[in-house]
């Protein structure tokens, strides 16, 4: 992969608008910090090539590169990317918690991950009131606190770059697709560190549209409630069309067409609805929000799963073909529209010497693009 450095990061990412507030960038050196949802560049750095561009999940990224890092074979377009497995899951008898979102799949695997020594800390994402906030935890039980969805950007990596700092080499982390990104690009030694090793033990991705602007989103409800008393927010499957925001007078529903309004731009530049470059990938089964669909990647995400159910901490079963075809059908869509936008832009694949958003091969692009219908 090409790498270039702050200069370049703050001009072809957060000036134009495509920075994702992953926190891939920040709590690496002084000058990148997250504030209230937005990443900003506090000082100049004359650096040609910098970790923070290296990281960044909208800068220079290699599909072909990382799929074969990670998985031994060059990235074809598929709508789920690379697996081993898909089931419906949800959390066993040994872990359960008011706050689990659908099924509960997330919590459980790294509750168990932590109290196995799999992982030594865990990289989560918590919340002050709606504000989401990057969280690093050793004990099983404060897994549990943070399990409700957040749907807003949240700088979650920097926690995993504080980890990282403090020495601890054995991390799980709960990414999105564009967080699971940043770390594919990380954990694959960008600037060829003679030292480098891998503190990623876990990575459980979380299925993700789009992710909300804090701010906007703040203000927006603050238009209709005090987001001071709200306790959960959750957006039921298709075709529900709603948000649910939960608050100490009960439930409100919000059009989910005023909720997209809010969307960062950065999204619709992204192909990955599954974070592909993850373990183990999770999100909510269509028409049963109190399951998981569980999309098994890799080898250790293989055993993990099995470990995990042997132990009562997770039940699984099969997927049934029609909800394989549906995520299948949205997935796809998902990444034509965003190789449309990208293509358009000028940021795919650039060949007379600017810089790119993504690269990978002609053809698995035109896989993409001859697809389902991206509208």
């Amino acid at each position: 992969m090409r790498v270039f450095g702050p200069k370049e990061l703050q001009t072809d990412i957060i000036e134009k608008g495509l920075c994702s507030g992953c926190g891939g960038c920040v709590d690496i050196c002084p000058y990148f910090r997250s504030h209230r949802g937005k990443t900003a560049m506090l000082f100049p750095c004359t650096l040609e090539k910098g970790s923070c561009y290296a990281f960044c999940p909208k800068a220079e990224v290699d599909l072909d590169e990382l799929s074969m890092r990670f998985f031994g074979r060059t990235f074809d377009g598929s709508p789920l990317g690379h697996h081993l497995s898909i089931q419906i899951s949800r959390a066993g008898g040994r872990v359960s918690s008011p706050n689990f979102q659908a099924g509960g799949t997330v919590s459980a695997l790294m509750a168990f991950a932590l109290m196995k020594g799999i992982v030594e800390a865990a990289v989560l994402t918590d919340r002050e009131k709606l504000l989401p906030l990057p969280r690093l935890v050793k004990d099983p039980s404060e897994v549990l606190r943070c399990a409700s969805s957040k749907y807003s950007a949240a700088p979650t990596l920097s926690a995993f770059n504080r980890a990282v700092r403090e020495g601890i080499d054995r991390i799980g982390v709960v990414a999105t697709p564009c967080q699971a990104l940043a770390l594919a690009q990380l954990r694959s030694n960008p600037l060829q560190k003679a030292d480098f090793k891998d503190p990623a033990a876990l990575v459980v991705g979380l299925f993700c549209t789009w992710s909300l602007d804090f701010r906007a989103f703040k203000d927006y409800l603050a238009g209709k409630m005090d987001p001071s008393i709200i306790r959960k927010v959750d957006i039921p499957p298709p075709p529900a069309e709603i948000m649910e925001i939960y608050d100490d007078q009960g439930k409100r529903e919000i059009p989910l067409a005023e909720v997209r309004q809010l969307v960062l731009p950065s999204c619709s530049f992204c192909l990955d609805m599954t974070a592909e470059f993850s373990d183990l990938s999770v999100g909510v089964l269509e028409g049963r929000p109190d399951l998981n669909t569980l999309i098994i990647r890799t080898e250790r995400g293989m055993e993990i799963v099995s470990q995990a159910r042997k132990e009562g901490f997770l039940f699984t079963e099969d997927l049934p073909e029609e909800n394989l075809k549906h995520l299948a059908w949205a997935a796809a869509n998902k990444k034509k529209r965003a190789l449309v936008k990208i293509k358009a832009e000028g940021l795919f694949n650039t060949g007379d010497g600017r810089r790119a958003v993504l690269r990978f091969s002609d053809e698995a692009a035109g896989a993409i693009l001859a697809g389902e219908d991206g509208k």
